[in-house]
């Protein structure tokens, strides 16, 4: 769990990506999430709910050491643009530096992760789930997909063969979904299609997933779910 902790948060220390990592990716997720959610709560006290999303937005940067946001500005950049080659793609996004597409995907992200908490009342049970489901996502990709960096530190992933998940990942994004608005479920279907989009724009592109493709699947998706979690269903 420790080496889980280290690659998804900005806690636990330094430790090398391994297999055994990945079967609790859904509890780092839940934990984050639930962390997350009563931070909303208290922030709403506080706040208007357009300052008490911004502190959520903020905190979430801030717990996963903007590994995740580096993932999905590094992801836009060499997967967006017209280029040559798959080759070409990962160079561009090994590069530390941010392109336009980059730049441009975070802002357009941030600001929907801002506005659709801004327009939920506060619920832990509901960021649980979907944070939960981002990193079940993350999880899953590196188990299903091909590896398209050899050498990369993702790879450490793969070390010793695939395994697969417990079903108590799984049922642990149940069991919070359920505790959570009746909208959850469909925040958590729409965080599987935009998880499962970056991924297909991966393997298409590249041939595979990178570890800067992980972070994207996982911002991406929750920012999905978060935005039909927001929709006025009535």
């Amino acid at each position: 769990m420790r080496k889980a902790f280290a690659f998804l948060t900005s806690f636990g220390g330094a430790a090398p990506p391994a297999p055994s990592a990945l079967a609790w990716f859904p509890f780092v997720g839940a934990l984050l999430g639930l962390v997350l959610g009563v931070i909303w709560w208290a922030a709403g006290r506080l706040w208007a709910a357009p300052v008490a999303a911004a502190v959520v937005v903020a905190a979430d940067l801030a717990l996963t050491g903007l590994l995740h946001f580096d993932g999905l500005v590094d992801s836009a950049d060499g997967l967006l643009p017209p280029l040559a080659t798959g080759r070409r793609r990962l160079d561009v996004m090994a590069d530390p530096s941010a392109g336009a597409f980059g730049v441009g995907v975070a802002v357009v992200v941030l600001l929907l992760r801002w506005v659709s908490l801004a327009a939920l009342p506060p619920s832990p049970a509901l960021l649980g789930a979907l944070w939960c489901g981002s990193r079940l996502a993350m999880a899953e990709v590196a188990r299903r997909v091909p590896y398209a960096r050899p050498g990369g530190l993702a790879g450490g992933f793969l070390e010793g063969g695939r395994r697969r998940l417990p079903v108590a990942g799984l049922s642990l994004v149940v069991v919070l979904a359920a505790l959570g608005r009746g909208d959850a479920v469909a925040g958590l279907l729409a965080l599987g299609l935009g998880a499962a989009a970056v991924t297909a724009l991966a393997v298409r592109r590249i041939g595979g997933f990178t570890g800067d493709v992980l972070g994207a699947a996982g911002m991406v998706g929750e920012t999905a779910g978060l935005l039909v979690a927001a929709a006025r269903w009535r």
